[in-house]
């Protein structure tokens, strides 16, 4: 199977999205399954991990109730208040659903760039494990140190690195990500999505070579056995179409072998998010 592992859903409210600001108008409207299902097919995708774009308990209930009328979505990456007192409560009841596969928090958002090391925080992630439940990191370079502090305080939690960490490609620089980036890679139950890198590089002049160099960096660190392809759709429609975000993973992949290129197709993440298991 191929796998997006990373794309979003969403019916847009003002109130939900005010992270759509300036530069962002065109995904102020609605986009759902029915949109993405002849995209996937177009490129071959079999399956997909919605992942949440809200901050809200909803938007998981939200994700799982399109889960249960789309089959093409394997999983869901929700959202629970980690730091709640009652985040068990919610985990028990969304656990039930075998489609509910992992958590994420919009973590670069926060104004403490050590938000991750909270008490709260860590408790919540501590609850994670007896669920058989991941973690995306959305983070941005600055954060990467302070993910390895975190990662290293749950050595049998599975953590996935969601956009690389969103390298500043358009400027073409790689230090200091790449450098902090082996630190957190350094970590075995680190993984990393290929994903939301146009959105990175100039929206409107990108190039395909401008890519390689991050993942030249990104293979490098993680290997062929720890890393999943994500479109990053809607987000990434910002800066380039479906199919062109698929290419440019799918031109650098293939130099790999075919087991290679299984494992980040797809294979990966199914293992990762525990899909259709």
């Amino acid at each position: 199977m191929r796998i997006d592992a990373h794309q979003h859903f969403w019916s847009y409210n003002a109130r939900d999205y005010g992270w759509m600001g300036p530069g962002l108008e065109s995904l102020r409207r609605d986009y759902l399954p029915p949109e993405l299902a002849p995209l996937l097919r177009a490129c071959s995708i079999d399956g997909t991990v919605a992942v949440q774009a809200r901050q809200t308990v909803e938007e998981s209930d939200a994700l799982l109730a399109l889960a249960d009328q789309h089959p093409f979505i394997s999983g869901v990456v929700g959202w629970v208040d980690l730091c709640s007192a009652r985040v068990e409560e919610d985990l028990v009841r969304l656990a039930r659903h075998p489609k509910f596969r992992g958590v994420r928090h919009i973590l670069h958002d926060e104004p403490d760039d050590r938000f991750m090391l909270r008490e709260d925080f860590r408790r919540g992630i501590g609850q994670l494990q007896k669920f058989g439940l991941t973690y995306d990191l959305l983070l941005f370079p600055r954060h990467l140190s302070v993910a390895c502090d975190l990662v290293a305080g749950f050595p049998h939690q599975p953590f996935v690195l969601d956009h690389l960490a969103k390298p500043p490609i358009k400027d073409g620089r790689l230090e200091p990500w790449a450098t902090d980036l082996r630190r957190l890679a350094a970590f075995p139950n680190v993984c990393c999505k290929i994903s939301g890198m146009v959105t990175e590089a100039d929206w409107r002049r990108w190039k395909a070579s401008d890519f390689a160099p991050y993942l030249d960096v990104v293979f490098e660190c993680f290997g062929s056995g720890r890393l999943m392809v994500g479109s990053d759709w809607p987000v990434a429609t910002l800066a380039a179409s479906y199919a062109q975000v698929m290419q440019i993973v799918g031109d650098y992949l293939a130099r790999l072998t075919p087991d290679d290129q299984a494992a980040v197709w797809g294979a990966n993440a199914q293992r990762f998010y525990g899909l259709g298991a």
